[in-house]
Protein backbone atom coordinates (compact mmCIF):
# COMPACT_ATOMS: atom_id res chain seq x y z
CA UNK A 1 0.00 0.00 0.00
CA UNK A 2 1.33 3.45 -0.91
CA UNK A 3 2.14 5.53 2.15
CA UNK A 4 0.24 8.82 2.41
CA UNK A 5 1.71 11.83 4.23
CA UNK A 6 -0.91 14.22 5.63
CA UNK A 7 -0.51 17.81 4.50
CA UNK A 8 -2.16 20.91 6.01
CA UNK A 9 -5.00 22.54 4.09
CA UNK A 10 -3.67 25.79 2.63
CA UNK A 11 -4.85 28.83 0.73
CA UNK A 12 -2.63 30.54 -1.84
CA UNK A 13 -1.86 34.24 -1.89
CA UNK A 14 0.56 36.60 -3.61
CA UNK A 15 1.82 39.21 -1.17
CA UNK A 16 5.03 40.67 0.26
CA UNK A 17 6.76 38.50 2.89
CA UNK A 18 9.91 39.47 4.76
CA UNK A 19 12.89 37.32 5.71
CA UNK A 20 11.74 36.51 9.26
CA UNK A 21 8.30 35.35 8.11
CA UNK A 22 9.82 33.35 5.24
CA UNK A 23 12.16 31.56 7.63
CA UNK A 24 9.43 30.83 10.18
CA UNK A 25 7.33 29.27 7.43
CA UNK A 26 9.87 27.35 5.37
CA UNK A 27 11.79 25.65 8.16
CA UNK A 28 8.73 23.89 9.63
CA UNK A 29 7.38 23.25 6.12
CA UNK A 30 10.50 21.31 5.18
CA UNK A 31 10.37 19.48 8.50
CA UNK A 32 6.86 18.30 7.59
CA UNK A 33 7.77 17.47 4.00
CA UNK A 34 11.19 15.86 4.53
CA UNK A 35 10.01 12.27 4.97
CA UNK A 36 7.82 12.37 1.86
CA UNK A 37 10.52 14.15 -0.14
CA UNK A 38 13.21 11.60 0.67
CA UNK A 39 10.88 8.64 0.12
CA UNK A 40 9.67 10.00 -3.23
CA UNK A 41 12.90 11.40 -4.67
CA UNK A 42 15.66 9.62 -2.78
CA UNK A 43 16.29 6.95 -5.41
CA UNK A 44 16.47 9.60 -8.16
CA UNK A 45 18.89 11.74 -6.16
CA UNK A 46 21.02 8.81 -4.98
CA UNK A 47 22.57 8.58 -1.52
CA UNK A 48 25.88 9.70 -3.05
CA UNK A 49 24.68 11.61 -6.08
CA UNK A 50 24.72 15.15 -7.44
CA UNK A 51 21.67 16.08 -9.55
CA UNK A 52 21.20 19.75 -10.44
CA UNK A 53 17.46 19.50 -11.08
CA UNK A 54 14.48 17.44 -12.21
CA UNK A 55 15.92 17.08 -15.72
CA UNK A 56 18.53 14.77 -14.20
CA UNK A 57 21.65 16.71 -15.23
CA UNK A 58 24.45 15.56 -12.92
CA UNK A 59 27.50 17.48 -11.79
CA UNK A 60 29.64 14.68 -13.18
CA UNK A 61 28.35 15.64 -16.65
CA UNK A 62 27.96 19.40 -16.15
CA UNK A 63 31.24 20.11 -14.32
CA UNK A 64 29.86 23.41 -13.02
CA UNK A 65 31.86 23.40 -9.79
CA UNK A 66 35.26 22.78 -11.32
CA UNK A 67 37.96 20.68 -9.58
CA UNK A 68 36.92 19.40 -6.14
CA UNK A 69 39.76 17.24 -4.84
CA UNK A 70 41.36 18.84 -1.79
CA UNK A 71 38.98 21.80 -1.81
CA UNK A 72 36.71 23.07 0.96
CA UNK A 73 33.10 23.03 -0.25
CA UNK A 74 29.90 24.34 1.36
CA UNK A 75 26.41 23.27 0.28
CA UNK A 76 23.54 25.66 1.08
CA UNK A 77 20.16 23.99 1.56
CA UNK A 78 21.90 20.62 1.69
CA UNK A 79 18.82 18.58 2.65
CA UNK A 80 19.91 14.97 3.19
CA UNK A 81 23.40 15.74 1.92
CA UNK A 82 23.31 13.74 -1.31
CA UNK A 83 25.27 16.34 -3.30
CA UNK A 84 27.76 16.98 -0.52
CA UNK A 85 28.34 13.26 -0.18
CA UNK A 86 29.13 13.08 -3.91
CA UNK A 87 31.59 15.98 -3.48
CA UNK A 88 33.25 14.08 -0.63
CA UNK A 89 33.49 10.97 -2.82
CA UNK A 90 35.45 13.10 -5.31
CA UNK A 91 37.97 14.23 -2.71
CA UNK A 92 36.35 17.48 -1.62
CA UNK A 93 35.98 18.47 2.04
CA UNK A 94 32.23 19.01 2.03
CA UNK A 95 30.05 20.69 4.67
CA UNK A 96 26.26 20.95 4.52
CA UNK A 97 23.88 23.59 5.89
CA UNK A 98 20.09 23.38 6.01
CA UNK A 99 17.26 25.16 7.78
CA UNK A 100 15.30 21.94 8.36
CA UNK A 101 16.17 19.76 11.35
CA UNK A 102 14.32 16.80 9.84
CA UNK A 103 16.28 17.00 6.60
CA UNK A 104 19.49 16.94 8.62
CA UNK A 105 18.24 13.85 10.44
CA UNK A 106 17.86 12.18 7.05
CA UNK A 107 21.39 13.30 6.22
CA UNK A 108 22.71 11.61 9.34
CA UNK A 109 20.75 8.45 8.48
CA UNK A 110 22.27 8.27 5.00
CA UNK A 111 25.73 9.01 6.41
CA UNK A 112 25.45 5.89 8.51
CA UNK A 113 23.95 3.76 5.73
CA UNK A 114 26.39 4.83 3.03
CA UNK A 115 29.57 5.05 5.07
CA UNK A 116 30.26 8.53 3.62
CA UNK A 117 29.73 11.18 6.31
CA UNK A 118 29.32 14.90 5.71
CA UNK A 119 29.39 17.36 8.63
CA UNK A 120 26.15 19.36 8.54
CA UNK A 121 24.80 22.27 10.55
CA UNK A 122 21.37 23.82 10.96
CA UNK A 123 21.29 27.41 9.80
CA UNK A 124 20.20 29.92 7.20
CA UNK A 125 21.91 31.13 4.04
CA UNK A 126 21.50 34.75 5.16
CA UNK A 127 23.71 34.31 8.27
CA UNK A 128 26.31 31.59 7.68
CA UNK A 129 28.03 30.30 10.84
CA UNK A 130 31.48 30.21 9.25
CA UNK A 131 34.53 32.44 9.26
CA UNK A 132 35.49 34.66 6.34
CA UNK A 133 37.37 32.86 3.59
CA UNK A 134 36.59 29.33 4.77
CA UNK A 135 35.66 27.74 1.43
CA UNK A 136 36.82 27.36 -2.15
CA UNK A 137 33.34 26.52 -3.46
CA UNK A 138 29.82 27.37 -2.26
CA UNK A 139 26.92 25.74 -4.08
CA UNK A 140 23.18 25.22 -3.80
CA UNK A 141 21.17 22.66 -5.78
CA UNK A 142 17.52 23.77 -5.67
CA UNK A 143 18.08 24.67 -2.03
CA UNK A 144 17.88 27.76 0.12
CA UNK A 145 18.00 30.64 -2.35
CA UNK A 146 14.43 30.50 -3.69
CA UNK A 147 13.09 30.56 -0.14
CA UNK A 148 15.10 33.59 1.01
CA UNK A 149 13.62 37.10 1.01
CA UNK A 150 16.89 38.93 1.70
CA UNK A 151 18.76 37.59 -1.32
CA UNK A 152 21.42 40.31 -1.11
CA UNK A 153 22.30 39.05 2.36
CA UNK A 154 22.54 35.45 1.14
CA UNK A 155 24.81 36.31 -1.81
CA UNK A 156 26.91 38.60 0.39
CA UNK A 157 27.34 35.73 2.87
CA UNK A 158 28.43 33.38 0.08
CA UNK A 159 31.00 35.96 -1.01
CA UNK A 160 32.20 36.46 2.57
CA UNK A 161 32.93 32.79 3.29
CA UNK A 162 34.61 32.21 -0.09
CA UNK A 163 38.33 32.62 -0.63
CA UNK A 164 39.62 34.86 -3.45
CA UNK A 165 38.90 33.22 -6.78
CA UNK A 166 36.20 31.05 -5.15
CA UNK A 167 33.22 29.73 -7.08
CA UNK A 168 29.53 30.20 -6.25
CA UNK A 169 27.10 27.98 -8.18
CA UNK A 170 23.39 27.36 -7.72
CA UNK A 171 20.35 25.93 -9.46
CA UNK A 172 16.84 27.36 -9.20
CA UNK A 173 13.51 27.00 -10.90
CA UNK A 174 14.02 28.74 -14.22
CA UNK A 175 12.63 32.28 -13.77
CA UNK A 176 10.45 32.01 -16.90
CA UNK A 177 8.47 29.25 -15.13
CA UNK A 178 6.98 31.96 -12.89
CA UNK A 179 4.67 32.86 -15.77
CA UNK A 180 3.01 29.44 -15.87
CA UNK A 181 0.83 27.40 -13.47
CA UNK A 182 2.72 24.72 -11.54
CA UNK A 183 1.03 22.01 -13.61
CA UNK A 184 2.95 19.18 -15.30
CA UNK A 185 0.24 18.80 -17.94
CA UNK A 186 -0.77 20.96 -20.88
CA UNK A 187 -2.34 23.47 -18.51
CA UNK A 188 1.18 24.34 -17.42
CA UNK A 189 2.02 25.59 -20.92
CA UNK A 190 -0.33 28.60 -20.83
CA UNK A 191 1.16 31.79 -19.36
CA UNK A 192 -0.99 33.28 -16.61
CA UNK A 193 1.38 35.37 -14.44
CA UNK A 194 3.56 38.33 -15.51
CA UNK A 195 7.25 37.39 -15.61
CA UNK A 196 8.14 40.73 -13.97
CA UNK A 197 5.74 40.35 -11.03
CA UNK A 198 8.08 39.55 -8.15
CA UNK A 199 5.35 39.25 -5.52
CA UNK A 200 6.13 36.11 -3.48
CA UNK A 201 4.05 32.95 -3.71
CA UNK A 202 2.58 32.32 -0.25
CA UNK A 203 0.62 29.43 1.24
CA UNK A 204 -1.50 30.13 4.34
CA UNK A 205 -2.39 27.32 6.75
CA UNK A 206 -6.21 27.32 6.81
CA UNK A 207 -6.32 26.05 10.41
CA UNK A 208 -3.91 28.55 11.97
CA UNK A 209 -3.95 31.48 9.55
CA UNK A 210 -0.13 31.45 9.60
CA UNK A 211 2.17 31.55 6.60
CA UNK A 212 3.12 27.92 5.90
CA UNK A 213 5.31 28.24 2.80
CA UNK A 214 6.97 31.04 0.82
CA UNK A 215 8.79 31.10 -2.49
CA UNK A 216 10.45 34.21 -3.90
CA UNK A 217 10.83 35.07 -7.59
CA UNK A 218 13.65 36.94 -9.30
CA UNK A 219 14.11 37.50 -13.02
CA UNK A 220 17.26 36.42 -14.84
CA UNK A 221 18.38 40.06 -14.77
CA UNK A 222 17.81 40.24 -11.01
CA UNK A 223 20.14 37.27 -10.48
CA UNK A 224 22.85 38.75 -12.71
CA UNK A 225 22.66 42.09 -10.89
CA UNK A 226 22.78 40.63 -7.38
CA UNK A 227 25.85 38.59 -8.33
CA UNK A 228 27.53 41.69 -9.79
CA UNK A 229 26.75 43.76 -6.68
CA UNK A 230 28.80 41.31 -4.64
CA UNK A 231 31.78 41.22 -7.03
CA UNK A 232 30.96 37.94 -8.72
CA UNK A 233 31.69 37.48 -12.40
CA UNK A 234 29.23 35.23 -14.21
CA UNK A 235 31.02 32.24 -15.72
CA UNK A 236 28.07 30.33 -17.13
CA UNK A 237 24.30 30.04 -17.17
CA UNK A 238 23.25 26.46 -17.88
CA UNK A 239 19.66 25.71 -18.96
CA UNK A 240 19.41 21.90 -19.02
CA UNK A 241 17.37 20.38 -21.82
CA UNK A 242 14.84 17.69 -20.98
CA UNK A 243 16.13 14.26 -22.10
CA UNK A 244 13.83 12.77 -24.72
CA UNK A 245 13.59 9.45 -22.84
CA UNK A 246 13.08 10.99 -19.38
CA UNK A 247 9.50 10.38 -18.18
CA UNK A 248 9.77 11.37 -14.51
CA UNK A 249 7.16 13.83 -13.19
CA UNK A 250 8.35 15.98 -10.29
CA UNK A 251 5.83 18.59 -9.21
CA UNK A 252 5.45 20.94 -12.16
CA UNK A 253 8.37 19.38 -14.06
CA UNK A 254 7.47 16.84 -16.73
CA UNK A 255 8.32 15.70 -20.23
CA UNK A 256 5.26 17.53 -21.55
CA UNK A 257 6.63 20.86 -20.39
CA UNK A 258 10.33 20.11 -20.38
CA UNK A 259 10.59 19.47 -24.12
CA UNK A 260 9.19 22.98 -24.78
CA UNK A 261 10.24 25.29 -21.95
CA UNK A 262 13.24 25.43 -19.60
CA UNK A 263 12.58 24.31 -16.05
CA UNK A 264 15.95 24.87 -14.37
CA UNK A 265 18.64 27.56 -14.46
CA UNK A 266 22.14 26.88 -13.13
CA UNK A 267 24.33 29.92 -12.42
CA UNK A 268 28.09 29.70 -12.00
CA UNK A 269 30.08 32.73 -10.85
CA UNK A 270 33.56 33.48 -9.52
CA UNK A 271 35.03 36.01 -7.12
CA UNK A 272 38.15 37.93 -8.21
CA UNK A 273 41.36 36.04 -7.47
Amino acid sequence: MEEVWPQPSVSVERRPVDEAESRRANGPDWDRYADEYQATHGSFLGDIGFVWGPEGLTEEVAGVLGPLSGRDVLELGSGAGQCSRWVASRGGRAVGLDLSHRQLQHSRRIDEQSGVSVPSVQGTATALPFRDGSFDVVFCSFGALQFVADIDDAVAEAARVLRPGGRFAFSITHPTRWMFPDDPGEGGLVASQPYWDRTPYVEIDDDTGLVAYVEHHRTLGDWVRVLARHRFSLVDLVEPEWPADHDRVWGGWSRTRGLLTPGTAIFSADLPA
